[in-house]
């Protein structure tokens, strides 16, 4: 991990006294102005932030970490942020939560405002913006200033750093596996955000399932809602049900699938009978669906609890520079209602 630049380091690059960069940090008449204009000059080149809560700090850690979010809609984020808070708490860090709302710009600015020594490291789940455009200078910026960040969820092969994450095509993989041993034959596959990284990897482990257990493959049940707001999902589903002979689907997530279960009510297929639904991910609408929605966990404590062990032994590791580790966080199948099982005792 690069070392974050000091007033010290500047001193001793321009061969000046660590009083002359202080002084030109904060623009101050005191000293010559082509003195200013250079000590400036290369702070900005060398990207230099003065570290305020460092200061006072002997070991120059604030013990507070970030964590940014894309969104307070999924409940994995509730899930993880409880596995970091965990680990934090037991290290004696504080945590400070941001939410990008999806946009580039966001994530850009909470970076900015926090890149000042307030914090020590970040945990982060790219916005939708930031992943589907592959825009990840932002945060090569950041570790290039010496913030270790470890990435979790949605996470950038791009980009060399920690990182923790499921393996979501082995995740639909199994989904269909498990819906091929109930006796599903037509399996359809609804999704939201067709330019994310992870859907494109949960689409490619669907069609897999289908290749390998020689199922049907239909284009025409592969559904992308992508351009529509959740209150239209039932009347997008309602006509391809109907034109179409299927049996079940998987969902990138529990709204698509409640609209998914209502249509198939409404349309006289019998839950788990003779249709079943299966979902990422294993949150509390999953639990008041009706029926209970059988679901992929993706295990969200262990994510965060993994996440925040990363962070912190590289925020306090002693080596330079520690090798990058990529952390594998097993998914399950979650039984409930919505799915036959063999193993009824399974259910939860």
């Amino acid at each position: 991990m690069k070392k974050k630049l000091t007033i010290k380091d500047i001193a001793k690059e321009l061969n000046v006294s660590i009083s002359t960069v202080s002084k030109a940090l904060n623009d101050s008449h005191e000293i010559a102005e082509v003195t200013k204009k250079r000590i400036q000059a290369y702070a900005k080149e060398f990207r230099y932030k003065p570290n305020f809560n460092a200061l006072s700090l002997k070991n120059k850690k604030t013990k507070t970490i970030a964590v940014i979010i894309p969104n307070m809609l999924k409940y994995i984020y509730a899930q993880v942020f409880n596995g970091i808070e965990q680990v934090a708490n037991e290290q004696g860090y504080k945590i400070i939560t941001c939410v990008s709302n999806e946009k580039t710009s966001k994530e850009k600015e909470i970076l900015d405002m926090l890149t000042n020594g307030s914090i020590d490291g970040f945990i982060i789940s790219p916005c939708l913006e930031t992943s589907i455009n592959k825009d990840y200078m932002h945060f090569q910026n950041v570790i290039e200033e010496g913030y270790p960040i470890v990435m979790f969820d949605r996470v950038p092969k791009e980009l060399d750093c920690d990182k923790v994450m499921i393996k979501d095509h082995k995740a639909t993989y199994n989904a269909v596996e498990h819906l091929k041993n109930t006796g599903c034959k037509n399996i359809g596959f609804i999704s939201t955000n067709k330019k994310l990284g992870s859907t494109k990897k949960r689409k490619k482990g669907y069609i897999k399932g289908l290749e390998e257990f020689q199922l049907n493959i239909n284009e025409n049940i592969m559904i992308d809602l992508t351009e529509y707001h959740y209150k239209e999902y039932e009347k997008i589903i309602t006509p391809i049900f109907e034109n179409n002979h299927i049996d079940s689907v998987i969902t990138t997530n529990e709204a698509t699938a409640i609209a998914a279960q209502k249509v198939a009510q409404k349309l006289g297929y019998s839950i788990p009978n003779n249709f079943s639904v299966i979902a990422f991910s294993n949150g509390i609408l999953a639990r008041h669906a009706s029926p209970q929605m059988t679901t992929i966990s993706q295990h969200g404590e262990k994510m965060g609890a993994k996440a925040a062990k990363l962070l912190i032994y590289r925020i306090e590791c002693e080596e330079q520079t520690p090798e990058y580790e990529t952390k594998i966080i097993k998914t399950d199948l979650v039984m409930r209602n919505s799915t036959k099982s063999f193993l009824k005792l399974n259910y939860k």
